[in-house]
């Protein structure tokens, strides 16, 4: 099912500024037992982003009335919803039009099924070569400008390779092409900082959470490669996935920690 601007249909127009310029946001969510996970921490980041793109956004009490229309149609499938938000069609030109009316798109699709294993013995992942781009402004959003993400993901083909790891310029690990990532080193829990690229996952907020309620040492720091290649246990996490355990990068290898496994419980808990 797609709606756009409340309205069956899966046309945009080619002036809208999302098709011209990746001018918008968008979140993807999951739809499982009859409920959208996580909703308001992704409509809060959702509109977080409006506010730092400068997209005047009114249109809240439409987006939940047709999140509803699409739940309602989803009825006990578990898919895959995905908003996105742009800021309208506005003209050729980078300056957007003043009064332009931001475009809603709301969209269903199959939820993936992927192997037990995944989140159990974990995944291989590899290294990308191409590396973020930085800007502090864009940081932390999750923007419809995913070139980055993109290139780095075109770079294998191999089925048995899960997840690339996606470095900054100076070789700080960031995060993954479509997840956060955390590392356990001498008990303690910790996660690149996206101050100045990469995306503030909302399941990466929920996982600090669930670690500072269990009182497990947390922090958001930089983390160079070599110390994420010496980590005890290292895992990846989107609001799909939710955890997976990494088992193999660069011919190391790893299990799934104490650490990993405490998350992964509390987090099936959270969920129920």
């Amino acid at each position: 099912m797609v709606l756009i601007n409340g309205l069956p249909d899966d046309k945009l127009a080619i002036s809208d500024r999302g098709l011209q310029y990746g001018d918008g946001l968008f979140e993807t969510m999951v739809f499982r037992a009859g409920v959208i996970e996580l909703l308001d921490a992704h409509i809060a980041r959702l509109m977080d982003g409006c506010r730092r793109l400068n997209i005047e956004f009114s249109q809240s009490v439409a987006l939940h009335h047709e999140l509803q229309t699409v739940c309602q149609n989803l009825a006990d499938s578990d898919a895959i919803i995905k908003i996105i938000i742009t800021r309208g069609s506005g003209g050729r030109g980078y300056l957007a039009s003043s009064g332009v009316e931001p475009t809603r798109i709301i969209s269903s699709h199959p939820l993936p099924l992927y192997p037990a294993h995944y989140s159990q013995a974990g995944v291989k992942v590899r290294r990308c070569v191409h590396t973020l781009s930085e800007n502090v402004a864009l940081a932390g959003i999750k923007h419809l400008n995913r070139l980055d993400q993109v290139l780095a993901r075109n770079e294998w083909h191999e089925p048995e390779i899960a997840e690339g790891i996606m470095l900054d310029y100076v070789g700080n690990v960031i995060e993954g092409t479509m997840s956060n990532v955390f590392i356990v080193t001498a008990g303690k829990l910790f996660t690149p900082m996206v101050d100045k690229s990469g995306v503030a996952g909302v399941m990466r907020a929920k996982i600090i959470s669930l670690a500072n309620d269990l009182s497990l040492s947390v922090s958001e720091t930089s983390i160079h490669l070599d110390e994420f290649l010496a980590a005890d246990e290292i895992f990846i996490s989107n609001s799909v996935i939710g955890i997976w355990p990494v088992s193999e990068i660069e011919n190391r290898f790893y299990s799934a920690g104490a650490i990993t496994l405490t998350l992964q419980k509390a987090l099936q808990q959270a969920n129920k």
